[in-house]
């Protein structure tokens, strides 16, 4: 931790006091210390940031000159004589925020309009108060609309007077094999709805959702990866639960294996969420759907030894924190697809063809069918809106599907 005997004492810190940023380097040391850096990795940002004082000092500038080009030319002639981090320019872009809120220097100057926010801005508003998409899913609409409505020329509400069919059909086609299939009919979907936007808010007139050309999801026709019982205890058992990093994962794979909760759901979950005595908690889903869910003893235990024995100080509600500093919750998927990742690795499993969070998910409900349970039963517990969604793990309940099979003439069924 940095600590106050450690900026006594710290050459570094004498060396930032008596630069151009001498004065306000306060500012940067409380950041660090409220954020729980460690020494190391705090001196190693302070250090960057002094070495910043000193090129000032030496060409000249003072505070008044601190932007981001500032930063860029540093940058730039300190990687001719030192190898570059990804870490440095955060260290002075995170210096540039704090100075910015104390008042500092100069606010960082509004970037030039872009005529085509307008139409996004409106195009979000309604994703968010009429579809109720969470941020992350509004995020991916506007992903794939910045594209569409640059290469088709919409900058106004009357360029969308012009649309055509021929103009949609012709971008989907001319893009569809960018990237894999999934990424296409993810775009198609994106697209359609804002067709369907425009089309019910009155700024086209026909429906333009018909000239979408549909793809093939071939993935349909293949069984859903899953890992056998044995396997996702296996994976549990490789958790150091004697580590504060091990316990924190451990909590995590219990409920995706024991619950089926998606990784953007743990990742949601908060300290508020949890009602110990009851035995329950809420799960924040797709669509800013709240479920409320048992909460297995097993899997209440793992939450509880992390919370007592793991979880850093933070002011983060997020019942799971990321390890190092800042101490704060993770951000979305990717962090708890990853510790899935890692962990399958851990335990040296093979075979499953995706290795991400979600084959847990895939796991529970197909040892669940074997085991007995109906389809019905199975879409309550991973709260499948479609049972459509759900019917796909029918595919791997062989010996159910193997009396179906009609006889061959002349040979075995």
């Amino acid at each position: 931790m940095i600590t106050d005997s450690y900026v006594d004492n710290s050459r570094v810190v004498r060396g930032l006091k008596a630069g151009p940023l001498g004065e306000h380097i306060h500012l940067y040391l409380g950041h660090l210390q409220r954020g729980g850096y460690s020494r190391e990795v705090g001196h190693r940002l302070l250090s960057m940031v002094r070495d910043f004082g000193f090129w000032l000092g030496a060409t000249g500038a003072g505070l008044a000159d601190i932007r981001e080009a500032t930063v860029a030319q540093y940058l730039a002639e300190r990687s001719r004589h030192r190898p570059r981090f990804r870490g440095d320019a955060l260290a002075l872009a995170r210096l540039l925020s704090i100075l910015r809120e104390a008042d500092v220097i100069e606010q960082r100057p509004p970037s030039p309009h872009d005529p085509r926010s307008d139409l996004r801005d409106a195009y979000s508003r309604y994703l968010q108060q009429q579809r109720g998409l969470a941020q992350a899913s509004i995020e991916s609409h506007l992903w794939f609309l910045r594209p569409f409505l640059q290469e088709l020329g919409i900058t106004t509400y009357a360029d969308l007077a012009r649309l055509s069919g021929r103009d949609v059909a012709t971008y989907v086609e001319r893009h569809a094999g960018d990237s894999g299939a999934t990424t296409a009919r993810i775009m198609c979907s994106r697209v359609r709805v804002f067709l369907r936007y425009l089309h019910a808010e009155g700024f086209i007139t026909v429906d333009l959702t018909t000239a979408i050309p549909s793809i093939r999801r071939l993935g349909e026709a293949r069984l859903p990866t899953f890992m056998p019982p044995e396997d996702v205890q296996r994976v549990l058992d490789c958790c150091d639960q004697n580590t504060v990093v091990g316990r924190r994962d451990y909590a995590i794979l219990m409920l995706l294996a024991r619950l089926g909760l998606r990784a953007c759901e743990v990742a949601r979950l908060s300290l508020d969420d949890i009602d110990w005595r009851a035995g329950q908690f809420a799960v924040h889903g797709k669509g800013r759907k709240v479920a409320t869910m048992p909460l297995p003893h097993d899997v209440g235990a793992a939450i509880a030894a992390y919370l007592q024995h793991g979880r850093p100080q933070s002011d983060s509600r997020r019942v799971f924190i990321l390890a190092v500093a800042p101490y704060s919750g993770f951000k979305g998927a990717p962090g708890i697809q990853t510790v899935a990742r890692l962990a399958i690795k851990r335990a040296a499993i093979t075979g499953p063809g995706r290795r991400g969070s979600h084959i847990f998910r895939h796991s529970l409900a197909t040892g669940l069918l074997r085991s007995g349970a109906t389809l019905t039963e199975i879409g309550q517990l991973l709260r499948h809106e479609q049972q459509d969604t759900t019917r796909i793990y029918a595919k791997v309940d062989l010996d159910s599907l193997r009396g179906l099979g009609m006889r061959w003439p002349g040979g075995e069924q």
